[in-house]
């Protein structure tokens, strides 16, 4: 099976961690670079966090790591390190990484490597806010018809928002950034929400993922329990639901999720709605540039992290 060329531009964060460990245990992947962004996190540690997911998943300074935007286009940026602890990763205790970053910006290494790739085979998948990518689509607009597709995390259209009662939280910190790459031509994967929600992690699975006994797979378990603790403090004892690991577990078997075609408009104007998605199914199909994520299989969801990260033990 051939592999699968990708870009992950991520804002690490508890979630996007549990993404990374997949991502990089996952040999059908060819993870060109890793971009970070301001997000869940001031960029600084974010940038900081996915070099120690690396170092722990068994990397040194492949695949690249790359520092991006501070900010976000027109906004300050609101950190959510309430929801993913003072250093992103909840109870874990960072560290210095052995591994620098790599040079140029997020948005540079993103234009390099599509432009570099042949049209249609670089997948980009976006965990965070859309700060770097639009960033990059402003560079080189080039890069929306060259890539395969975007597939991200973000918005909610049945579920209501995380951070408002409307919007989600990559989307609400930049709405214009947002905006801007849904209105470009890139064909983009949304799993907002409303399937995200769908992907709530049993306590017995963290035991499993414990019981490996890799430093991938305990500091996996850390952060499962992390969205655990977060999850039953905010969500009056829901389990906590793992949103970013949907996008990895999207590229490598999309069978485990059913997506319907739409047209997807992101709220910048009213602070009362900033961030709203409008999710709007009545397209014609063969049109729609978007797919809209609205059924997960947990279950196979989590059985292909075990398995990823059984593979390296």
């Amino acid at each position: 099976m051939s592999s699968i060329p990708l870009i992950i531009d991520c804002d690490p964060g508890v979630d996007d961690a549990v993404a990374l460990f997949l991502a990089l245990a996952s040999p059908r992947l060819d993870i060109r670079a890793i971009t970070t962004v301001g997000g869940n996190v001031p960029a600084a540690k974010t940038a900081r966090n996915a070099r120690v997911l690396r170092q722990l998943a068994g990397g040194s300074d492949r695949p690249p790591v790359h520092a991006g935007a501070a900010s976000p286009l027109e906004r300050a940026l609101d950190i959510a390190d309430h929801f993913h602890g003072a250093e992103g990763l909840g109870t874990l205790e960072p560290f210095e990484p052995s591994a620098p970053l790599a040079t140029g910006t997020s948005a540079e290494a993103i234009v390099e490597h599509v432009i570099a790739s042949a049209p249609g085979t670089v997948t980009l998948a976006i965990t965070g806010p859309m700060t770097n990518v639009a960033l990059a689509l402003r560079q080189e607009p080039a890069v929306a018809d060259r890539l395969k597709c975007i597939v991200a995390m973000g918005g909610s259209r049945s579920e209501g928002g995380n951070i408002t009662a409307s919007a989600e939280y990559n989307i609400w910190a930049d709405p214009e950034a947002a905006h801007e790459v849904l209105s470009s031509p890139a064909k983009v994967v949304m799993m907002g929400l409303d399937v995200t929600h769908q992907v709530r992690t049993p306590d017995a699975v963290i035991e499993t993922i414990r019981a490996i006994g890799t430093p991938a797979a305990a500091a996996t378990a850390a952060m499962l329990d992390y969205g655990q603790y977060t999850a039953r403090k905010w969500r009056e004892g829901q389990e906590g639901p793992m949103h970013d690991p949907c996008v990895i577990a999207y590229i490598l078997k999309p069978e485990l999720f059913t997506l319907r075609p739409c047209d997807i408009h992101v709220e910048t104007v009213s602070d009362l709605t900033r961030g709203h998605t409008q999710v709007e199914f009545r397209v014609e199909a063969s049109e729609a540039r978007h797919r809209w994520g609205i059924k997960a299989d947990r279950d196979g969801v989590f059985d292909l992290i075990v398995d990823a990260l059984r593979s390296q033990a």
